[in-house]
């Protein structure tokens, strides 16, 4: 399956992704920044699972409707950085969906991600993964999972890697940078995070009108995932 995550930087790309969704042949669609006060049912063909509700610029997931049937949807908040309590830019930073696939009879779960900005430490993004990890773990025991969304995590990523796969997860980077505003910050922020699944290649697809480019993620599902939680302290 071909898996788009797209921060649209306060929604300004948002109109791109009929496009993305056509030119890439898109299965599931994750979305952050995206102004879920008025968004569409559809877009290029998938239909919408479901959004974040306790923040303007959230989160949203769709899927295609000929090929999955939704069964369950868990949105959470995460552990806030000092920026979050101030500014509230964003209540909740996890929205995952348990998905049937109809051909192959097989359920898995998908997620958009977004952890806390650059001003926030490393541990707490850690945090806020392992935890998103675990509430995704309990949407289906022993089912695939595959995360996708803006890491917030342009340096020490070996090290994130590390503890990732050390509890049985991979941590998979796009071919090329993803993120190109500033010219210091410049690097890789959107990642995934999976067990369960083959992930084949993860390509940076060209930049639109937001400081992020998207990503697509190929993969398919390969295996159960383990019972045991992610601790990524």
């Amino acid at each position: 399956m071909n898996v788009i995550s797209y921060n649209l930087r306060k929604h300004r790309a948002a109109g791109e992704l009929a496009d993305l969704v056509e030119r890439h042949a898109a299965d599931i669609l994750c979305l952050q920044e995206y102004d879920t006060s008025d968004i569409p049912e559809r877009i290029g063909g998938l239909h919408l699972a479901d959004s974040t509700q306790r923040n303007r610029l959230g989160l949203a997931v769709y899927y295609r409707e000929n090929t999955y049937r939704p069964l369950d949807v868990r949105s959470i908040a995460l552990k806030k950085s000092l920026h979050d309590r101030v500014l509230k830019p964003a209540e909740e930073r996890m929205l995952g969906v348990r998905l049937h696939d109809i051909d192959e009879n097989r359920s898995f779960i998908v997620a958009s991600f977004h952890a806390a900005p650059l001003t926030a430490l490393n541990s707490l993004r850690r945090h806020q993964i392992r935890t998103a990890l675990k509430e995704l773990a309990e949407l289906g025991e022993g089912l695939p999972i595959l995360m996708v969304g803006d890491y917030n995590y342009p340096v020490f990523k070996e090290n994130l890697g590390q503890k990732v796969r050390e509890q049985g997860y991979e941590l998979s980077l796009s071919d090329s940078r993803t993120y190109t505003r500033y010219r210091f910050f410049r690097g890789h922020y959107d990642f995934a995070t999976s067990v369960g699944f083959t992930i084949d290649k993860v390509k940076t697809l060209p930049q639109g009108l937001s400081d992020h480019l998207p990503i697509l993620v190929t993969a398919h599902p390969s295996a159960a995932a383990p019972a045991g939680s992610l601790d990524v302290a």
